[in-house]
């Protein structure tokens, strides 16, 4: 019998997954889509904005001043500390390395897509270049007809924030022939020498000295590393990607490797497995059932994590009378169960919206409990979105979140001695 099934394939439980493979454990993962890496950025967050809605300078010296139920509070400033370094040797031995500012433990603070500053903790070696407390002029540079990116939006926006830079276009020529292309699929093409090479002979020609180059994040795929270091090293100056609107690139490239490298540890990653009902004998959840195109499956384990998401990610879902459930357990939430109640009066409200901060409450453990304090199931731990406590989206928390709890290493503590 399996020692954990992780329910859920975003950063969490993909992060969880590892974490308990690397200790010895048997893991499985069933997910009913590919979580959430597929959309954003490709970054670790892990606190851009205080409760002020003002940026932070250094997440980890900003925990304490978090609520006592926030995820990173039960954490703690160590395990989560520890849980980033892991990650970041991880991807490191993935070949896909990341890196934070280069002072210990500040955000940086990188383009985005319409060239405001976005803070983030970590980021893949393809974005660091772009930090812009750096004060190095910029050189916005888009693809003539692809979409959703515009490199004089980005330019001006920057300029308007007292940044230098400026913008240019090359044509979509240089790598194909085809009108209407994804950004995967462009960034595929980017790896063919005889598209990388016209690539890297046109940037020579724009710019100027000094001047460090952002391009839309399709420098790649599997060989993204090599297609940066011909980039950086034909031009002369530091290259580095801007993320596109969905679906994102960077963090496809993340997911893919990931997924890979706990393959290779024997770990199961089967997508397409809604889960739709388990079995429970007095405090111990015996299996999980999911749909299949012929007849539900059940996939039995000793112990469970949820990593499924929150409300915005289909881990939590409500109907139009208020109710609001947790998906695959049914387990108790912090969130209103009067819909008056899930809003504030203003959509933009500085404070946030009580439905996003809602979740499932956990123990220090991140086992799931009642309101009495005690856990739900003896066997059951929970991460990433589907936590209460946290308004994520909003302070800029997602992945921190995914990894930090994902990487529970009590978990495996406690997983190890059940098994003993």
């Amino acid at each position: 019998m399996l020692d954990l099934l992780v329910i859920g394939a975003g950063l969490a439980g993909l992060t969880a997954a590892y974490s308990a493979a690397s200790t010895g454990l048997t893991v499985k993962i069933i997910a009913k889509g590919m979580g959430v890496t597929h959309w954003h950025a490709g970054t670790i967050d892990v606190l851009g904005y205080d409760s002020d809605g003002k940026g932070v300078a250094r997440p980890l010296e900003a925990i304490g001043d978090l609520p006592d139920e926030h995820p990173y509070r039960l954490l703690g400033t160590e395990r989560l500390s520890v849980a980033l370094a892991n990650f970041a040797a991880l991807t490191a031995a993935i070949g896909l390395p990341y890196t934070g500012a280069q002072t210990a433990g500040d955000n940086l603070w990188l383009p985005s897509p319409v060239g405001a500053a976005r803070p983030t903790f970590l980021a893949p070696a393809g974005q660091v270049a772009g930090d812009l407390s750096t004060g190095q002029p910029l050189l916005i540079v888009g693809i003539e007809g692809m979409r959703d990116f515009y490199p004089k939006l980005i330019a001006e926006n920057l300029a308007k924030q007292g940044h230098t830079a400026r913008h240019a276009f090359l044509p979509l020529s240089l790598f194909t022939p085809r009108h209407d292309i994804t950004t995967l699929q462009l960034a595929k093409l980017a790896e063919e020498p005889t598209r990388l090479d016209p690539l890297a002979e046109a940037l020579a020609r724009l710019v100027k000295p000094g001047e460090r180059i952002g391009l839309p994040a399709i420098l790649g795929f599997e060989n993204h590393p090599a297609v940066l270091e011909r980039l950086t090293k034909a031009t002369g100056a530091s290259v580095f990607e801007i993320p596109t609107l969905p679906p994102s690139v960077p963090g496809i490239r993340l997911h893919s490797r990931l997924r890979r490298k706990l393959e290779a540890m024997g770990v199961r990653v089967e997508i397409g497995m809604e889960a739709i009902r388990f079995g429970a004998e007095g405090a111990h959840i015996g299996w999980v059932e999911t749909e299949t195109s012929s007849r539900p499956l059940k996939h039995r384990a000793a112990n469970f994590l949820l990593a499924t998401g929150g409300i915005l990610g289909g881990g939590i879902d409500s109907d139009h009378t208020g109710r609001v459930w947790e998906v695959v357990f049914d387990l108790p939430l912090t969130i209103p169960q009067e819909r008056s109640d899930w809003f504030r009066p203003a959509f933009l409200d500085g404070s946030g919206q009580p439905v996003f901060r809602g979740g499932v409450p956990v123990n220090e453990d991140f086992q799931p409990i009642r309101p009495d304090g005690t856990p739900v199931y003896a066997n059951l731990w929970a991460a990433g979105g589907t936590l209460a406590g946290a308004d994520s989206i909003r302070e800029r928390s997602v992945e921190g979140i995914g990894v930090g709890t994902g990487a529970n290493y009590s978990l495996c503590r406690i997983l190890h001695a059940s098994r003993d």
